[in-house]
């Protein structure tokens, strides 16, 4: 995900990169070709670089030592999501950077979009009416590496915190009761992460809320969201061949700029760390039901 990042910010003419912190060697022979200096560990880019803020790219387990890390440094700090793997991480993480007054932004990128944006819109100007339903997709091409796996916290903390933040966005309702299953077909079956799951909840204004994942997904991956009103529907899929990289790349790169907006003293346009805790507490809620099923 910090390759993705440095692939999008590198056409911004906003942000620059300059400076990388990865202590892995083999990642840092990757980064031989990239325009910035690259250290060996958090506390040495800290101790030797000029920076203005920070964007967290580190596996997720280790998303609340690193954001607590930053706030020591005094830095605001733009971090992926979902801040954590427990709602817990993600409150302690929010707490932390409200205590010490600094710019936070999570990244969920999926606010930038313009098609979800519009989509947004017509929601809140009642265009579709009142909404009965709000359906999300993200299946992706593949499973990722057991490296990542190992650390994401599973299928509904690592790519469902995307729809469960996407749902309150769009619609700004709030998550009741949630009823999950996992499908219990794999093809490469792993311990505590499945391969597709999928969950239904109520909310407070009303409507009720789908969620579908999947990891294999013939086009490659793709999302999509559906909203049906008592006026209208509308089917959006934001990423999906043949644009689905001009997509996310374009919100990566467009988040990015709007948090160094922020850092300068604009409001915040993106998720702030309250959001990130009520989309995960969505998403654990999600997978403790799917593990008893």
């Amino acid at each position: 995900m910090g390759r993705n990042h440095l692939r999008a910010i590198a056409g911004s003419s906003e942000v620059r990169i300059t400076a990388v912190a990865e202590p892995a060697e083999p990642t840092r022979r990757l980064l031989s070709g990239v325009d910035a200096s690259v250290y060996g560990s958090l506390d040495d880019m800290l101790d030797s670089a000029a920076i203005d803020a920070a964007l967290v790219c580190v596996p997720s387990d280790l998303h609340l030592v690193t954001v607590k890390r930053l706030v020591e440094a005094g830095l605001p700090t733009l971090c992926e999501k979902p801040v954590g793997v427990t709602s817990a991480e993600s409150r302690e993480a929010a707490a932390a950077v409200a205590a010490a007054g600094l710019p936070f932004q999570v990244g969920f990128w999926r606010r930038f979009v313009p098609a979800l944006q519009r989509l947004r819109e017509r929601i809140a100007t009642g265009e579709l009416g009142q909404i009965y339903c709000v359906a999300n997709f993200q299946w992706d091409g593949a499973p990722p590496g057991p490296e990542f796996r190992a650390h994401s916290g599973g299928i509904f903390i690592d790519m469902g915190v995307h729809e469960f933040d996407q749902t309150r966005w769009l619609v700004q309702q709030e998550f009741g009761e949630i009823t999950s299953v996992a499908a219990g077909v794999a093809a490469e079956p792993w311990p505590g992460d499945h391969e597709s799951a999928h969950a239904l909840a109520e909310l407070s204004g009303g409507t009720t809320a789908i969620v579908s994942l999947g990891r294999r997904f013939p086009l490659g991956d793709v999302c999509k969201v559906e909203v049906f009103g008592t006026a209208g529907a509308e089917e959006c899929k934001f990423v999906w061949p043949p644009s689905a990289d001009e997509t996310f790349f374009t919100a990566l790169r467009t988040q990015a700029e709007s948090f160094a907006r922020h850092v300068r003293g604009a409001p915040l346009e993106g998720a702030g760390a309250a959001d990130a805790a009520a989309a995960l507490g969505a998403a654990e809620r999600a997978a403790a039901q799917a593990a008893r099923a």
